[in-house]
């Protein structure tokens, strides 16, 4: 009987404690939730009252629409992902067993992933320090490497590094010198534009992502863009298992399952009706976290070059050591972690990710430096005043 009270005063005690941590924790700060407008729902009620569930629908067709027209792309197809996306771009690249291709190393791993299932070799390439983004240089010194050993790449992946725009001008030139396909993963870009033009028109394959915490999600989701018909028209084809025109099922192509439903494309168009609006918000995110913490030692943000606008879909920081008396970006992660905010290192680079040990790489160190001291902060669209004062008190408290 005695052991019975004690085992329940226990467990009395316990959940007092529990339910006082509960009242005392302050609410989670997210690094990137999904933001809903409201916006979205007539879209999403006519499908459900359409009965127009299933893959495809009126509202795929206008999302690719008017994708078209925010981004000024020619031509679209809304797929399940953005990583499918790039994926379809490279088998319409013909890319094969045998075949290398480029691609930026600083990125998240589905900017290389589909290179692997193609059977093909990864290079990495460097980032340079003005964006983060893929290095002319080093791209070119790869491009040559192979040219002198008669082997031509068969794509160059580059990447619009949280929403802000690469040096696409010396890379598009390098790529049309040697006779290299870009492909231009825009997955983080939507809403950026570089000297006038959007994120997501410069490659002769372009990607983008809706993913949950982009700046405007389909729940998943992501488009493939082209200025070439052509190329979309077969992305659709092979996103759609290949079906050939028939009253039977005959299929003379390997296709895949990778086409949006008409649900997820409703949510988009809801999206996308408000990006402006979601692009502003991050930007003054971005702009109130400069004011604050820009005096802090050692602290630095990610630079806007001449001629780019950025989205700002997540505000990067670097963190010197050196110059911050010792503190890491690890010890700001910590120390707003147990403020219960999410942050995130910079993208790890793929030549020292395991999965892609020994893959080809040319550079130096940039973006192995960026990810050593680079920190992700809180940036969702929906942050209140309060959310972005707290985060940058918690920075500010190690960074003294």
């Amino acid at each position: 009987m005695i052991e019975w009270v004690v085992l329940l005063f226990y467990i009395f005690n316990q959940s007092l404690i529990l339910s006082f941590d509960y009242m005392t924790t302050p609410p989670k700060i997210w690094l990137s939730s999904p933001h809903m407008s409201g916006r979205e729902l007539p879209y999403v009620q006519e499908a459900f009252t359409g009965n127009w569930i299933a893959p495809l629908g009126p509202n795929v067709d206008a999302f690719e629409r008017e994708l078209c027209a925010v981004t000024g792309a020619a031509h679209t197809a809304a797929l399940s992902s953005g990583t499918a996306a790039l994926h379809l771009a490279l088998v319409m690249l013909d890319v094969g067993p045998g075949d290398i291709v480029l691609c930026q190393t600083f990125t998240f791993s589905a900017s290389a992933n589909p290179i692997l299932y193609q059977g093909a070799t990864p290079v990495f390439i460097d980032s340079e320090a003005d964006t983060w983004n893929l290095c002319p240089e080093a791209l070119e010194e790869a491009l040559r490497y192979y040219a002198t050993r008669g082997k031509r790449p068969k794509a160059v992946i580059g990447v619009h590094l949280y929403g802000m725009p690469a040096k696409m001008e010396e890379i598009l030139a390098i790529c049309a010198c040697y006779g290299v396909p870009f492909v231009e993963d825009a997955a983080e870009a939507l809403g950026a534009t570089y000297r006038g033009q959007g994120a997501g028109t410069f490659g002769r394959i372009s990607v983008l992502s809706f993913n949950g915490n982009k700046i405007i999600t389909t729940s998943g989701g992501g488009a493939l863009l082209s200025a070439e018909e052509s190329l979309v028209k077969k992305a659709r084809f092979l996103a759609t298992q290949a079906r050939d025109t028939a009253p039977h099922y005959e299929h003379s192509q390997i296709g895949y399952n990778y086409r949006m439903s008409n649900v997820c494309a409703g949510i988009g168009r809801g999206q996308l009706e408000v990006l402006a609006e979601r692009v502003a918000q991050r930007r003054a995110n971005f702009e109130y976290y400069q004011q604050e913490l820009s005096g802090l030692p050692g602290l630095a943000f990610q630079p806007e070059a001449a001629g780019s606008f950025s989205n700002r879909w997540l505000t990067g920081i670097l963190i010197d050591p050196t110059q911050a008396h010792g503190i890491s970006r690890e010890a700001v992660r910590l120390a707003l972690e147990k403020e219960n905010i999410e942050a995130r290192p910079l993208w790890k680079p793929m030549h020292l990710q395991p999965v892609f040990a020994g893959a080809p790489y040319f550079g130096e160190s940039v973006a192995a430096e960026l990810f050593a001291n680079g920190l992700c902060l809180p940036s969702g669209s929906n942050l209140s005043p309060e959310d972005l004062a707290r985060v940058t008190t918690a920075i500010r408290q190690v960074l003294k």
